[in-house]
C-alpha cells in the first residue's frame, strides 16, 4: 500500500495570481515543466503505481498524464472525478488575488481563502462582513465543504484501492488534497 499526492503544476491563472477554483485552465509552461520534473523524480525514487485518481479539470489531468509519462507508467489506469476538483471560489474566481486583498483587506481575503469551520461565503450576518456590501460576499466552498465533497470519493474509490494493497497516485489540487490530508491525519 502506497499513497502519493501531487498538486498540479502551475496553471496559467496561477501565473497571473488569479483565483482559479473550478475554472478549467491549462498548465503554464512552468507547470508543464514542474509536472515533468515530478514524474522524473518519482521514477528516480522507484515509485510505481497501480492506479491514479485525478479531478476532471485539465490542469490536474495533464499533470497526472505527464507524471505517468515521465515515470514510464502511461499504462496505469486513471479514474477522474469532479469530487477531486479544487475548492470552488464562487464570485472570487477570475479575480486578481492582490487586487482583491487591496480592495477588501488581507484579513478578509485570508478568511475567504483559508476558512475551515465556518462558511465564509454565506455568513451574511457575521460581523466579519459588517463593512462589506452584500453583493461582494462570494458564494463558494470553505475547506469543510470541500472535504464533505471529496470524502465520499475517498471512501468509495481511493481508500478501497489502498486497502486492497494498490499503489495509488492522486493528482489533484491544493485544497482538495489539503482536505484529504486533514482527514487522513485526523487534523
Amino acid at each position: 500500500m502506497e499513497l502519493v499526492f501531487i498538486r498540479h503544476g502551475q496553471s496559467e491563472w496561477n501565473a497571473k495570481n488569479l483565483f482559479t477554483g473550478w475554472r478549467d485552465v491549462k498548465l503554464s509552461e512552468q507547470g508543464l515543466a514542474e509536472a515533468a520534473a515530478a514524474g522524473k523524480k518519482l521514477k528516480e525514487k522507484g515509485y510505481e503505481f497501480d492506479i491514479a485518481f485525478t479531478s476532471v479539470l485539465t490542469r490536474a489531468i495533464k499533470t497526472c498524464n505527464i507524471v505517468l509519462e515521465e515515470s514510464d507508467q502511461l499504462f496505469v489506469p486513471q479514474i477522474k472525478s469532479w469530487r477531486l476538483n479544487e475548492r470552488h471560489y464562487g464570485q472570487l474566481q477570475g479575480l486578481d488575488k492582490k487586487q482583491t486583498a487591496e480592495k477588501y483587506g488581507d484579513e478578509q481575503v485570508h478568511i475567504w481563502r483559508r476558512s475551515y469551520p465556518k462558511d465564509p461565503f454565506s455568513a451574511h450576518n457575521d460581523r466579519r462582513y459588517a463593512n462589506l456590501p452584500a453583493d461582494v460576499i462570494p458564494d463558494g466552498e470553505n475547506l469543510k465543504v470541500t472535504l464533505e465533497r471529496v470524502l465520499p470519493f475517498w471512501e468509495d474509490q481511493i481508500a478501497p484501492a489502498l486497502l486492497s494493497g494498490k499503489r495509488v497516485l492522486v493528482a489533484a489540487h491544493g485544497n482538495s488534497l489539503r482536505a484529504l490530508a486533514k482527514h487522513i491525519e485526523g487534523i
